[in-house]
């Protein structure tokens, strides 16, 4: 999926957030965006996802203009975890069959299988690691079949085993053509795949660059 943004501006109370924040992505692109809390980060996921309303001709999926799109298709959105509400009592499998909204079938367990989450299914989620949780949510999003996967901090609180397999994953699914987004602090695990990386730094400034390049601040 090719993502435009362009000249993006977003406050809160009148303070601005974001500044004429402009980017473009092909198909299959990895950007990586990273910054110091306050920057945007966050506030760039709501924009994207029409959470947080944006002015017409400023956020295009494919070229259609996000204000035109009525419901999103193919857009798989991982957040953080501490985003999830852990005292609902519910199981993986819960969440995954309810994500699918189909029966079961090659597709959703080759997604269960990839991610190798078949090895706790049945567990409530209060009983997994950050490593296994993080697991059930890139599940989730990707039996969506998403063209666009965006992910919110998707380290934070897990082992190096399982950041290791996350890029692993990470690298996968570039191969396969999705369009990721991955906010980041964390600039190394992923670095060596990104095509982009955002660094969004205070009073509104920004550098969109590819890895090795010189940086402009914009």
């Amino acid at each position: 999926m090719r993502v435009t943004v362009n000249n993006l501006t977003f406050a809160y109370f009148n303070k601005i957030i974001l500044k004429d924040l402009s980017f473009n992505l092909k198909s299959g692109d990895f950007l990586l965006v990273h910054g110091r809390n306050g920057t945007g980060k966050s506030t760039l996921i709501k924009c994207l996802l029409k959470i947080n309303k944006v002015a017409n001709n400023t956020i295009f999926l494919d070229d259609i203009d996000i204000n035109n799109i009525k419901r999103f298709y193919n857009i798989g959105f991982v957040p953080q975890k501490t985003d999830f509400n852990y005292e609902f009592p519910i199981t993986v499998s819960e969440i995954l069959t309810c994500a699918y909204r189909k029966k079961k079938d090659d597709f959703f367990n080759s997604i269960v299988n990839s991610l190798d989450v078949c090895s706790f299914y049945t567990e409530n989620i209060n009983n997994l690691s950050g490593g296994q949780l993080q697991r059930v949510f890139i599940a989730r999003a990707l039996l969506s079949k998403p063209k666009l996967l965006i992910m919110d901090e998707p380290t934070v609180g897990v082992d190096v085993e399982n950041v290791n397999a996350l890029h692993q994953i990470l690298t996968n699914l570039k191969e396969q053509d999705i369009t990721i987004i991955l906010i980041s602090h964390d600039t190394h695990f992923c670095a060596d795949i990104a095509t982009y990386t955002l660094t969004l730094l205070d009073n509104c400034e920004y550098k969109f660059t590819k890895p090795g390049d010189q940086d402009d601040t914009n």
